[in-house]
């Protein structure tokens, strides 16, 4: 099986090291092409575009200008530790083994706007670029014209049974569902609210990333073995699941 999460906008770029061998993004050569029209733009433009602040738009601007080839561990950082944010909070990379390590970087890959698709120890340098920006490139008017079938190909080569769809649909609809060679399961997270059960995003992000650390640590490859899941009080729901909707709540 094969883990999809989404990226997070907070990034820790201290640079770390790792007893792991470090690796490239496959799509390099493409976060290339799109880093040259980003550099055209003013942070005025960044911050239209982007719908951010000043402070945030003059900082990814720097960044865009500053992003170089070739990636190395005095410039990069790889992908799983550099962001930050709800998921990565329930993932706690930083507390992963190194046979965790090697066992996510086969299995798990993080959907970006600038990567196209990450491995946990791919490089990346910072940037600010959400998959739903409609930003015109030199690939179409957005983001998934440019990337197009490019991410479905490249996880089809990594899985052919399952892909576990831990990410948002703003990211997820990069990926085409119709071309995928595996199965997809996507688990939903659900807390009781006020006497109902509700998707809490904050709740829901953090599940995710709960629930991609015990597919990892319990190398989990058989699918009903998610349905053990119950980090953080969770426990599966047969009533409210269906066929490829697994709802999980507390």
């Amino acid at each position: 099986m094969h883990l999809l999460i989404s990226p997070a906008k907070t990034l820790d770029m201290d640079l770390n090291s790792t007893m792991l061998k470090v690796t490239n993004s496959p799509f390099t050569e493409q976060s290339s092409i799109l880093i040259e029209d980003l550099k055209k733009l003013s942070a005025t433009d960044i911050q239209s575009l982007m719908n951010v602040s000043s402070k945030i738009a003059e900082l990814n601007a720097e960044r865009f200008t500053n992003w170089c080839l070739p990636f190395n561990a005095s410039n990069s950082k790889a992908a799983l530790f550099a962001f930050k944010g709800d998921v990565y909070t329930g993932l706690e990379a930083e507390s992963l083994s190194d046979s965790d390590l090697e066992f996510a970087q086969d299995h798990l890959s993080i959907l970006s706007g600038l990567y196209g698709l990450l491995r946990p120890l791919d490089l990346m340098q910072a940037y600010r670029l959400e998959m739903g920006t409609k930003f015109p490139n030199v690939g179409g008017s957005n983001l998934y014209e440019y990337w197009g079938d490019k991410i479905t190909n490249e996880i089809n080569k990594r899985e052919k049974d399952y892909i576990i769809n831990l990410a948002s649909n703003e990211y997820f609809k990069a990926v085409n569902k119709n071309e995928l060679n595996g199965e997809i399961i996507t688990p939903v997270f659900k807390d009781e609210k006020n006497g109902k059960l509700k998707i809490i995003s904050f709740y829901a992000k953090k599940a995710r990333g709960m629930m991609s650390r015990f597919i990892i640590q319990n190398r989990i490859k058989d699918i009903e073995q998610i349905k053990s899941f119950n980090s953080g009080g969770y426990a599966f729901s047969d009533s409210l699941s269906k066929d490829k909707e697994w709802v999980f709540t507390r």
